[in-house]
């Protein structure tokens, strides 16, 4: 008795197997590692533990993913920056879009000493599985990966990603970004204010992307947020810190680490962000798109071990007219 073909759908686009197989054995029909993927059928999610058992259907729709190049505030603690209970050394975190290869990025991770590396997800590339991604170059037992919803215009879009994110890699520690439209890359605040609620909820710890609004950063703090992520400047714009006021009552107000997430553009940038008391920043075209970029990742991780320590120091009170420094007496 001959096996009837059925007809699926994977990634968007129908495919023809033969009978009803189960998805470990449609995995190995198409070469792919279940480690570092994950799987959804029907929008829902299969659990890794489930592969042998689930068996596929008739018309089943099934999107196969994976990784891609995409503390208390205010701390007087040198040396860590903490995040959901989570010790950091290096403030800085960067990027895994817009550098040339894999290899570029984990050189520039390397320089840059960062240890939180963002990325996106996206789908599994099936026409080429034995492809190089992410996770073989960058090894996500040595980097703290932060998976984010990047490409994500509403809140359903957003939880949907992080959990396909946390069957993929098991990462809750996830970046959180809704975006508005695709001219400005805002973000919609209505939409990520909804996801932060249903995520943190559901047992993510959620650093969020959002506007400088201090009133609605607050708020993303009230829901249960870890880490509060305010615009400098629209992202890859690279035009700095627009609105320092707004940052600094976001950081004097905030009682988890605020990081600035989008527009640095160079070192001093990051710089200021420092020395005005910002916990963190999270840069990826100023580095990505320089012309040497092992360069500048080295230049953004002196940076921001500057501005923290000039932070810490405690700057001289700005006055409007001339103070001597030397004496005038005895002269």
């Amino acid at each position: 008795m001959s096996i009837k073909n059925i007809n699926i759908y994977i990634n968007g686009e129908s495919k023809q197997i033969k009978g009803e197989l189960s998805v470990l054995s449609l995995l190995k029909l198409l070469n792919l590692n279940k480690d570092n993927i994950a799987v959804e059928i029907n929008r829902e999610i299969i659990n890794k533990s489930n592969y042998n058992a689930y068996i596929i259907k008739e018309n089943d729709r099934i999107e196969i993913v994976n990784f891609i190049g995409g503390g208390n505030n205010i701390s007087k603690d040198k040396e860590f920056l903490n995040i959901a209970g989570k010790n950091f050394r290096s403030r800085l975190i960067i990027g895994s879009g817009k550098f040339k290869n894999f290899e570029e990025n984990l050189k520039a991770l390397d320089a840059s000493n960062s240890e939180i590396i963002t990325v996106a997800i996206r789908r599994t590339n099936l026409s080429n599985p034995s492809a190089p991604i992410i996770t073989d170059i960058i090894n996500p037992k040595k980097y703290t990966y932060l998976p984010n919803t990047a490409g994500c215009y509403n809140a359903e879009e957003a939880v949907r990603v992080l959990n396909l994110a946390r069957e993929a890699g098991g990462w809750d520690l996830v970046k959180l970004e809704v975006l508005g439209d695709e001219k400005t890359l805002y973000p919609n605040m209505i939409e990520t204010l909804k996801a932060s609620k249903i995520l943190v909820k559901e047992g993510f710890k959620v650093m969020a992307y959002c506007t400088d609004d201090p009133i609605l950063a607050k708020q993303l703090e009230e829901n249960g947020c870890s880490a509060i992520m305010p615009l400098g400047s629209p992202i890859g714009s690279g035009l700095g810190i627009q609105n320092k006021l707004n940052i600094k009552i976001i950081v004097d107000n905030s009682n988890v680490p605020v990081i600035v997430d989008a527009g640095l553009g160079t070192a001093s940038d990051a710089c200021i962000a420092m020395e005005m008391g910002c916990d963190a920043v999270l840069i990826n075209s100023a580095i990505a798109l320089a012309k040497d970029p092992i360069l500048m990742a080295d230049a953004m991780k002196n940076a921001v071990i500057s501005g923290r320590n000039a932070y810490l120091s405690g700057r001289m009170k700005k006055n409007n007219l001339a103070n001597a420094s030397s004496p005038i007496k005895d002269f």
